[in-house]
């Protein structure tokens, strides 16, 4: 009886009210903040002239924004409420997109956009994977996949809308109506938001002394990683549409191809997040990181809208799997108590590594006339993150061996 009370204290019913709430949040924030600029590319492109890899950087730094935030507001979300955390991420995204509305040069859209990303995003995505995690004593890989996917139905369903939106009211009434929208839905849900419950101080040392690896090898190890894999999966999350529309289709129906795509990686969030808890999270890593670096390369090689939507799914879903992944590696190797500020820090690599990706895919855009170079420097930055991932697997291998021969 004590036993079954334990339990239901231990993995309480509301920890899924906290999954499905923070994959709403990730979905709307993050879906504008990682890749939702992709439909704005060719309205701006029209209306100011400006040149592609300029407008890349609007989206580049809104990512250094994150990158920078996510590791003040990771850490600050270890010691204060989420709750107010997450509110405060939320105004900080609704009011900055609006703002976007009224820009009419790329200096104000840069310093909104790194706003936005550095307070808005950067106090919700660490941090609320953070707090899934810590809401789950087993089944965490599931519960960290779910959210994650979250994101994933953001970044499709995003840009799928806003490409009406745009030919609907234009690109600045999207802004508008996009800047509205996530003030209403962002801090909505922040009041779902709470800490998960507190674990006693020896449950919490017993955890802290079973990693195979001091915190701060950890993270400089899977920064190193993130900066890789996240470089290479921004490039076709940031030009898959304009790589599209080059072939003289529309933009709904490129970034229809996106949604796709995205609907695809909700499933394989999912999958690899079920795939982690059965088989380990660096293992699920690196199966996700191959999967993504043998394929990304393919869509420079399509020329037609039907096989644009057949390949997209493939990729979708076993790229989706490399951020489901690492965020449970980062959970499975980080003490609790500092799990937050490590998220944030090895995250906020990964949000430089989508900048770098998606600023040098439209350079290179700009300098070759073609998505060619773009692609092709996105499959061996995967190369470089495959043989990171792999040191790291060894590694933990062999010293999780070792402890356990030590065991008498």
């Amino acid at each position: 009886m004590n036993v079954r009370a334990d339990t239901q204290e231990a993995e309480p019913a509301y920890r899924w009210v906290i999954v499905f709430a923070a994959a709403a949040m990730l979905a709307l924030s993050m879906g504008q903040l990682v890749n939702g600029l992709s439909v704005f590319f060719i309205p701006l492109e029209l209306e100011f002239g400006w040149q592609r890899g300029a407008i890349a950087f609007i989206n580049t730094a809104g990512l250094l924004g994150m990158a920078f935030g996510g590791i003040l507001m990771g850490a600050i979300a270890d010691r204060v409420s989420i709750r107010a955390v997450c509110l405060f991420g939320g105004l900080v995204v609704g009011v900055c997109v609006l703002a976007a509305a009224w820009a009419n040069s790329l200096w104000q859209l840069y310093v909104l956009f790194f706003l936005a990303g550095a307070f808005g995003g950067g106090a919700l995505f660490a941090p609320l994977i953070a707090l899934v995690g810590g809401w789950f004593r087993a089944g965490a890989g599931l519960a960290i996949g779910i959210a994650s996917a979250g994101q994933a139905v953001g970044q499709g369903g995003v840009p799928f809308g806003t490409a009406f939106l745009i030919d609907a009211l234009g690109w600045r009434g999207a802004f508008v109506a996009l800047g509205l929208i996530s003030l209403a839905v962002l801090v909505t849900l922040a009041f779902f938001m709470r800490d998960p419950p507190k674990r006693s101080a020896s449950a919490v040392a017993r955890e802290d002394e079973s990693k195979p690896l001091p915190v701060v090898v950890v993270v400089v190890w899977l920064s190193a990683a993130t900066i890789l894999c996240c470089t290479c999966m921004s490039v076709p999350l940031v030009h898959l549409v304009p790589l599209i529309q080059g072939q003289g289709i529309s933009a709904p129906d490129a970034s229809g191809v996106l949604f796709v795509l995205l609907l695809a990686a909700i499933a394989g969030r999912v999958a690899f997040g079920k795939l982690a808890d059965m088989v380990g999270a660096i293992p699920a890593y690196l199966t996700a990181s191959l999967w993504q670096t043998s394929l990304v390369f393919v869509f420079t090689q399509i020329g037609d809208l039907e096989t644009f939507y057949a390949f997209a799914p493939v990729y979708g879903f076993g790229y989706a799997g490399v951020m489901t992944s690492l965020l449970i590696t980062i959970r499975e190797l980080t003490p609790a108590s500092q799990r937050g500020g490590a998220t944030g820090v090895i995250t906020a690599f990964g949000w430089l590594g989508h900048g770098l990706g998606g600023y040098q895919g439209g350079l290179c855009f700009d300098l070759t006339g073609a998505y060619t170079l773009s692609f092709a420097n996105a499959a061996f930055a995967g190369i470089l993150n495959l043989l990171v991932v792999g040191s790291l697997f060894v590694t933990v291998r062999r010293r999780t061996e070792r402890r356990a021969l030590a065991v008498p």
